[in-house]
């Protein structure tokens, strides 16, 4: 939604386009300064901040509605999706609605008592991994601003989105030894260091070098580039880069990373 004009359609006519009282909500990770972050949105008119995240279109499938709702706020479409959890339950998905509004310009806008945005919404939970580098963040009428936070340091959420997050968080962690992940943070070449310091990042533990080195190689997921990274006078570590067949392979069949 890029004018207010668009913003009115939705809010009067939304549901003639989109599946009523049914969300997708997005955890989007990146990787940078060897810190987890995750992107946040701040809505106009609304105080605080929350998970980016859109109704389905009536004709759209789940993936590509959060596929689309992620290319909307990032620019990027080939990025690694994973739906992890359907939100409903909260007080504040139970609870009537009546009343709500929102002020995206000067003016404060009331929903009717009949609008279709008043009643109970269920959220599909996906978490998005991206490369952080790559990413160009574009906000809308609706949206104010997008901003990556350290995962350690997000404040107090809008609605329920705190839980989504950790449980976003939470199943990409049990995941990680299952599922390789690294192509979507880590640059195209990365030294054996950086892709153990992503891994500690997001499971916040320290990992034996030696130990992860071996079991990484051992699933042959990446490989020597023969190239070397220039760090000092005495440092020149080997720059690896994924096998995309086995890569590939690996996600659609799973590994076991026992670190």
């Amino acid at each position: 939604m890029k004018t207010e004009k668009e913003f009115h359609d939705f809010l009067e006519n939304g549901d003639k386009y989109y599946i009523p009282n049914l969300t997708i909500d997005c955890a989007i990770f990146g990787y940078h300064g060897k810190e987890l972050k995750i992107l946040l949105a701040k809505w106009r008119g609304l105080d605080g901040w929350g998970l980016p995240g859109g109704f389905i279109k009536k004709k759209e499938t789940l993936s590509n509605a959060a596929t689309r709702i992620l290319k909307e706020k990032t620019s990027l479409d080939k990025l690694y999706l994973k739906q992890f959890h359907v939100f409903g339950d909260s007080e504040f998905r139970r609870k009537e609605k009546e009343g709500l509004s929102f002020s995206p310009g000067n003016n404060r806008y009331l929903l009717p008592k009949n609008s279709w945005l008043h009643e109970r919404t269920i959220s599909i939970g996906y978490y998005a991994l991206v490369e952080y580098s790559q990413v160009n963040l574009m906000t809308d009428y609706f949206i104010e601003e997008l901003v990556w936070q350290d995962i350690n340091q997000v404040p107090k959420l809008l609605f329920d989105h705190n839980e989504m997050l950790s449980y976003a968080l939470r199943n990409m962690r049990i995941n990680l030894y299952h599922i390789p992940i690294g192509y979507n943070l880590l640059p195209n070449k990365f030294t054996l260091p950086e892709i153990q310091s992503l891994y500690e990042t997001i499971l916040d533990k320290k990992l034996d070098r030696r130990n992860f080195s071996k079991k990484l190689l051992k699933l042959e997921l990446i490989k020597d580039t023969k190239e070397v990274k220039k760090i000092g006078q005495h440092r020149s570590p080997k720059l690896y880069q994924f096998d995309m067949k086995k890569y590939n392979e690996a996600l659609k069949n799973g590994i076991v990373l026992a670190i």
